[in-house]
């Protein structure tokens, strides 16, 4: 018997070409992927880093309203990476006689002749590893700014309080522990800044004298109530004292009649006392709206006040598999649709009570 061999043909294909297919692909994913950074680059939202996702409940708010409080809730991030604000000083030469500037981690200790040139009338040192400041400093009497913020400052010499023409103090992001007494001297102080100290948990009684602060930050530090000094400051108008340990305010807060924009987000708030809406000139309050349970009808109603909550988690969705996608590309696009959501408030003669499944990025 004879069986005949059957030829069976098999095919053979040159993998050079499905190479050249490949490569080319890839080269096409990775033009588009260019041509999108660019895009992301050119974004006037590009340098906002994705850190923290907020949506936002505001009654009625405007453009440049929305800006202001944006920039306000990149600042303690921009001060961790030493992103500072740049000193402005006079184009005079004659003024810029009159302001001391120092930065750099190299100093330890302040130049020797500094104690001489008490005709100085700003210092402006930051980003230092200066500890102390000289006792001397009680000489400089014409000092209205002290701005020495991002240094490494243990403690404010008692001597601070003669300074009785000092204006502007910011010793946020250092390491203070705790405030002197005698800065309550310094009766001509507008603005005072603490921000980040980390330990610091109170205020002296003291500071109650200062009837002409207008400005005061507390923010990042770890304050279980707003100090009674605090609300004895009677021409304050700003108060941040967000990022702290809150979990109730007191109920004579409307003590502080000046008082337009709070910010308390960032603490552990669940509800807010009715004598907040007592406060005649409040225009701006911003808070924390996870725990918050309970509030103040006439903060909501009142269309005087713009009202905020922040939180800090984004909406929970259910994704199936066949929406991944979909929700992805949505994600990517929330900043954009934010931002054009923001624009058509500029023409509504009133906003949503109550915004969702919108998120605004920004950093805190």
């Amino acid at each position: 018997m004879r069986v005949d061999r059957i030829g069976v043909d098999i095919p053979v294909y040159d993998i050079s070409v499905i190479r050249s297919l490949w490569e080319g692909r890839v080269k096409k994913y990775k033009q588009r992927q260019k041509k999108e950074q660019e895009r992301v680059n050119k974004s006037a939202l590009s340098k906002i880093n994705q850190q923290w996702q907020y949506r936002i409940a505001c009654r009625k708010m405007k453009i440049k309203e929305v800006t202001t409080l944006q920039c306000y809730l990149e600042r303690s991030a921009f001060a961790e990476m030493g992103i500072l604000p740049t000193v402005h000083t006079s184009t005079d030469s004659e003024d810029n006689k009159f302001i001391f500037e120092l930065s750099g981690d190299k100093w330890r200790k302040l130049p020797e002749d500094l104690q001489y040139m008490t005709y100085l009338r700003e210092w402006h040192i930051q980003k230092t590893q200066i500890p102390k400041l000289p006792e001397y400093i009680e000489q400089f009497v014409d000092l209205c700014v002290l701005n020495l913020p991002k240094n490494k400052l243990t403690q404010l010499p008692a001597e601070i309080g003669k300074l009785a023409n000092l204006k502007e103090l910011n010793v946020s992001y250092n390491k203070l522990l705790s405030i002197p007494p005698e800065l309550g001297d310094c009766e001509n102080l507008e603005k005072l800044e603490l921000t980040a100290n980390i330990n610091l948990t109170e205020l002296p009684f003291e500071l109650s004298n200062l009837k002409k602060l207008k400005h005061l930050d507390l923010a990042e530090n770890k304050f279980a109530t707003i100090p009674v000094s605090v609300l004895r400051m009677s021409s304050l108008q700003w108060l941040d004292i967000s990022k702290n340990s809150l979990r109730d305010l007191p109920e004579d807060i409307d003590r502080l009649e000046e008082l337009q924009t709070l910010f308390l987000h960032k603490n552990k708030l669940k509800h807010l006392p009715m004598s907040t809406v007592n406060i005649i000139n409040l225009k701006m309050l911003v808070v924390s709206g996870d725990e918050l349970t309970t509030l103040p009808s006439g903060l909501t109603e009142n269309p005087g006040i713009k009202f905020i909550r922040l939180f800090d988690n984004p909406v929970g969705l259910d994704v199936s598999e066949d929406t991944k996608d979909k929700v992805f590309e949505e994600t990517e696009h929330d900043k954009e649709f934010m931002q054009t959501y923001i624009e058509t408030l500029k023409d509504r003669d009133t906003a949503p009570l109550y915004t969702t499944k919108v998120s605004l990025t920004c950093l805190l």
